[in-house]
């Protein structure tokens, strides 16, 4: 047998790992969740206020790849307890500050804190498990989904109940925790002292360009429905029911992280063309059938299922790809996935003023095909079939 088991694993540095990519979104996304308390605390509008995850993402987009540049010679361990503790400083900051430019700031040092542990994890989990690097990745992956599907809702909740910063004063609390949890059980790596490639120059390494190639226009399509999810949901007369789509969803991306998880090492080429003929079958049906509640919830579901391995898929494949260039092809690969999520935004507010709500599933379904040509291209080099 060529699986390892997970007892094999390292399960507890693994889980140490996602437990660092559920605090990295969640600390994006949280305040979308409390949206409305955080603005009234910070006596600026909703619209100013949102901006919160702009400015995230801004931080990390900017700063992914010359912070990767500038640390590939630390320690691996040294380097995630820095992004974690910058969660912890920026985190408690959001608590306890009322001015609006300094909530900014703290957010963007969060962003920063992102791009820094979002080059370095895949990468991580790689070096640990060697023999079974798609295996380590897709269980450090599940934290994305599980920020998502569980982390968003409890913190909406705690936001609710609480107050607004007592959610981010529990995250500031688990990126506390974490610290000594990785300080403790997660081994240490050497950065690269010399011999790393120059990152202009990985864009040369076959294979790294038609990577970075599908995760911008992937995570863009993706970005495009589901920023503006409820919105679709209520043009299809579902709006209450955005809760239960979400959950829906969520779901579906463990289940299909899961799957991932199991085969990846082993047929990367055909778990990245399922996920997006996948994805493309359910924006079909939303498009074509937004009126049956029933296969709303049918295409959420496969959605779901194909695009939880996404992030599993394309970091693998970047890692792959770029070789002893990996953690630049994984810094360039963090850049772009938060470029294309800031850009998706930006895009269905167009699409939204310009045609309408049903437009967003036919536009994520049209920007599948380059993606699906890509990756069926790239054979030799990218995303190869077995050797």
């Amino acid at each position: 047998m060529t699986n390892l088991s997970t007892r094999t694993l390292p399960l507890t540095a693994l889980l140490a790992l996602t437990t660092a990519a559920f605090v990295t979104v969640l600390t994006e996304a949280l305040p979308a969740g409390v949206l409305p308390g955080m603005s009234a605390g910070l006596g600026v509008g909703e619209a100013a206020a949102g901006q919160a995850v702009t400015v995230y993402a801004l931080g990390t987009a900017l700063t992914a790849i010359p912070l990767s540049a500038a640390t590939a010679a630390w320690s691996r361990k040294r380097l995630l307890l820095t992004g974690i503790a910058g969660f912890a400083v920026a985190n408690t900051v959001t608590t306890l500050s009322s001015d609006y430019a300094l909530t900014m700031v703290a957010r963007f040092v969060a962003g920063v804190a992102a791009g820094v542990v979002w080059a370095l994890l895949a990468g991580y989990a790689r070096r640990l498990v060697p023999d079974n690097p798609g295996k380590a990745i897709a269980i450090v992956m599940a934290g994305i989904p599980l920020a998502l599907s569980l982390g968003i809702p409890a913190g909406t909740f705690l936001g609710g109940l609480l107050g607004w910063r007592s959610a981010f004063g529990v995250m500031s609390a688990i990126a506390a925790v974490l610290l000594a949890w990785i300080a403790a059980a997660v081994p240490g790596r050497p950065g690269q002292a010399t011999g790393r490639t120059p990152v202009l120059r990985t864009l040369a390494v076959p294979g790294v360009v038609p990577v970075l190639a599908v995760t911008l226009v992937f995570v863009l399509a993706h970005t495009v429905l589901y920023t503006y999810i409820a919105t679709f949901l209520a043009h299809a007369g579902m709006g209450d029911a955005v809760d239960v789509v979400l959950l829906v969803f969520g779901l579906a991306s463990m289940a299909g992280i899961g799957i991932v998880g199991a085969r990846i090492d082993r047929a990367l080429r055909t778990l990245t063309v399922l996920s997006t003929l996948g994805v493309a079958v359910a924006a079909t049906l939303l498009a074509v059938f937004a009126g049956s509640p029933a296969l709303v919830y049918v295409a959420v579901a496969l959605w779901g299922l194909g695009w939880g391995g996404v992030p599993t898929l394309l970091q693998t494949a970047a890692g792959n790809a770029g070789g002893e260039a990996a953690d630049n092809a994984q810094a360039m690969l963090v850049t772009l996935w938060n470029a294309a999520m800031a850009a998706g935004g930006v895009a269905g507010g167009v699409l939204l003023d310009a045609a309408g709500p049903a437009s967003f599933p036919w536009t994520l379904l049209v920007l599948l095909l380059p993606v699906l040509a890509v990756v069926l291209g790239a054979r030799r080099h990218g995303f190869p079939g077995k050797s």
